[in-house]
């Protein structure tokens, strides 16, 4: 691991709104603040929002900035990386903020049920070989209903065809409702202030020329989750590692 990861992970080990448990202390003790977040952090009753797999938190503090009256949780493994975001809120004194560093696969071990109002996943790799770790993936979004209020609300923003596509089927295959859709999101009607905020790599995909595609779907109870039974084309550039597709865009 090299010295600059390093120091960022020693650095937010003093931040207060960034939490961090390995997988030994979640089994032996549990996460204490699981069910009280609203209580023992936020000390108030606004919603609670997650960004899964937040990267550098691009969209964790920008929707924290614009929406004052609901709280946010970015949540990644990557530590290095949150730190950004981590470091960028703390500074400005944002109280809605908080970061998680977990395994997604963990995530209901620290919130409870209905403790979650609405979950963003920005720019997800599309997994498309593994099902079973694909974000919106039936076998994720049995996690999802696990922590998210009876009219929770999931947002899927990516650059990648097949991901789009697959959450598409998903969700029309186990009949959740659909509020916003869209193949293009900046040449639609629905690029507003909050689908602008743009992440690290969203902003390279746009570089290369990408579209960026949009979902917004009602994640409601159901008893049995269906896989979608469709063949979708793979993205040809997603053959690339991230840092392959990360030289490619920035033409190094």
């Amino acid at each position: 691991m090299g010295k600059n990861k390093l120091a960022k992970f020693d650095d937010m080990a003093g931040y207060p709104h960034v939490f961090q448990y390995p997988f030994a202390a979640l089994q032996e003790k549990g996460f204490d603040m699981k069910g009280q977040w609203h209580e023992r952090f936020f000390k108030n009753d606004h919603p609670i929002v997650l960004e899964l797999g937040c990267g550098k938190g691009e969209y964790t503090v920008g929707l924290g900035k614009l929406f004052p009256n609901k709280n946010f949780i970015g949540v990644d493994i990557k530590g290095a990386r949150m730190w950004t975001g981590a470091k960028e809120s703390l500074e400005a004194g944002m109280s809605n903020v908080a970061f998680l560093r977990t395994s997604i696969e963990l995530i209901s071990y620290f919130f409870a049920p209905g403790e979650v109002a609405e979950i963003w996943i920005t720019f997800p790799d599309p997994q498309m070989k593994k099902v079973n770790k694909r974000l919106t993936g039936t076998r994720f979004m049995k996690m999802y209903r696990e922590i998210l209020s009876g009219d929770g609300i999931i947002h899927l923003k990516t650059d990648s065809n097949f991901m789009y596509t697959y959450t598409c089927e998903m969700v029309k295959t186990n009949h959740y409702p659909v509020l916003f859709s869209t193949d293009d999101l900046y040449h639609s009607n629905l690029a507003d202030e909050i689908l602008s905020i743009k992440t690290y790599y969203e902003q390279q995909w746009l570089d290369r020329g990408l579209n960026i595609k949009y979902i917004k779907f009602v994640c409601e109870e159901r008893e049995r989750l269906v896989e979608p039974d469709v063949e979708i084309e793979l993205d040809p550039y997603r053959s690339f590692n991230r840092s392959k597709r990360s030289a490619l865009a920035s033409g190094k």
